[in-house]
């Protein structure tokens, strides 16, 4: 693992990172100025090398973002789909003017015989424990995409992962890297609207159902049974990479995709992002058929051990739609990607002084991982927050799909009194995959 004083492990490495999928090393021709060290550059001593599990749009998009920092060289790219891996390679190799990215379908071969110092890991829900588990037990820093986890007890394997291996673990929850969130975050985390009672959180609605598409031949290069993983097996009907948010078998539809967002907001503003809530009820509407069957309107209420109240709902149910408001004795604050407003524009132009608390503050939220990779600091977004976050989201799932008011332990992560609850807490893997953590 990348460490500033271990340079001449570095530069070992160096000379032998440039090998076939076969194993073979090689060295090029040519090696450009820029990974000489030259022009401002980072020399290649201090290079922090990575690679990506996941390379559809979110997770291109997180790889680009990583070659465009000086201190980075990706060095190989996983994916499934045969069209994603040829297209990240492509990307790679053109940003390094050379055809040296390896690619690889299985990330357990890609595990063997690369050694990364760090991963951008961006998949469907249902993937992220097995595979985060398998790189954190690698001593391999990551950046993983939210939301954390699929369950309550795979998010926990993750955050045990993390820890027990030392790693750096940044989530793709950028909002807190925004200065409009972290000074909302800040007012609220200060008093500005004195004792706040009640937040509303507004994620999108959910995705419109489709029906149940005809079975159709899987894509050529796409790997399906691969894809699927641990999830039930299904024929493939031409639902994949994007639209597998709507399917629970892989994600919670809207509801667990924006929560590690917005939840995250609310939780950063009132210190609350390493507990949650104690109780928790809700209702959903469901698709009543086809393959979509993630609830396409949701309006769930927690109640925290303080007594402040929190309400998760798709934002057409809220009076400020989507994003974060904290509601406080003098008035609110809300915050969204749109911008922040206050039920009192002034308190937005208060400073925070001296004295107040400071949140942690980060400009660039990729930036912030490659610095915490350096210097092994927590980075703005760890596994233990994101775990908590989702967390909100899993367990008003649950609450919607049992129709009970539950009690809810945030130490031990159990509902109390209701075991049919609590088997909802994991989501059983396919043969041959197993929860083993």
């Amino acid at each position: 693992m990348f460490k500033s004083k271990d340079k001449t492990n570095r530069r070992k490495f160096i000379k032998t990172t440039v090998t076939t999928a076969l194993g073979i090393t090689v060295f090029p021709h040519i090696i450009p100025a820029s990974a000489l060290g030259k022009n401002g550059q980072v020399p290649p001593s201090d290079r922090i090398i990575m690679g990506a599990i996941g390379v559809g749009s979110q997770g291109t998009g997180n790889m680009i973002n990583f070659i465009k920092k000086k201190e980075t060289r990706f060095v190989a790219v996983c994916d499934v789909d045969l069209k994603h891996r040829e297209r990240a390679k492509q990307l790679v190799d053109q940003a390094y003017k050379n055809s040296e990215c390896r690619t690889y379908t299985d990330y357990r071969e890609f595990l063997e015989k690369e050694k990364p110092d760090a991963v951008s890991i961006a998949l469907p829900d249902h993937w992220h424990a097995i595979i985060s588990v398998a790189v954190a037990n690698k001593g391999i820093d990551i950046y993983g995409e939210k939301p954390l986890a699929r369950s309550i007890k795979e998010g926990r394997a993750i955050v045990d992962a993390a820890e027990k291996n030392n790693i750096i673990w940044q989530t793709g929850s950028w909002q807190r890297s925004i200065p409009n969130f972290h000074h909302a975050c800040e007012l609220i985390r200060n008093g500005r609207l004195g004792k706040i009672t009640y937040v509303e959180v507004g994620l999108p609605d959910g995705g419109k159902p489709i029906g149940t598409p005809p079975v159709m031949p899987v894509p050529e290069g796409l790997d399906w049974n691969f894809w699927l993983g641990p999830a039930p097996t299904r024929s493939y009907r031409g639902v994949c990479h994007w639209d597998w948010r709507w399917i629970m078998d892989y994600s919670g539809g809207q509801l667990t995709d924006w929560a590690g967002h917005h939840v995250d907001i609310a939780h950063w503003g009132l210190g609350l992002d390493r507990s949650g809530p104690v109780e928790v009820e809700g209702e959903g509407i469901y698709p009543r058929e086809g393959i979509y069957d993630a609830p396409v309107e949701y309006d769930i209420h927690f109640v925290y051990k303080n007594g402040m109240e929190m309400r998760v709902a798709n934002r057409s149910r809220l009076a400020h739609g989507m994003g974060t408001t904290w509601y406080g004795e003098k008035g609110w604050i809300s915050i969204d990607r749109g911008g922040l407003t206050a039920e009192d524009p002034k308190i937005l132009d208060e400073k925070i002084v001296e004295d107040d608390i400071k949140l942690y503050k980060s400009k660039d939220h990729y930036q912030n991982f490659l610095d915490c990779v350096k210097s092994r600091k927590e980075t703005i977004t760890p596994a233990e927050m994101a775990h908590r976050s989702i967390s909100v989201a899993l367990i008003g799932e649950i609450a919607m799909l049992t129709g009970k008011k539950l009690q809810w332990d945030p130490v031990k992560e159990q509902f109390i009194g209701n075991e049919i609850a609590n088997r909802l807490l994991f989501r059983p893997y396919r043969k041959p995959w197993e929860f083993d953590y």
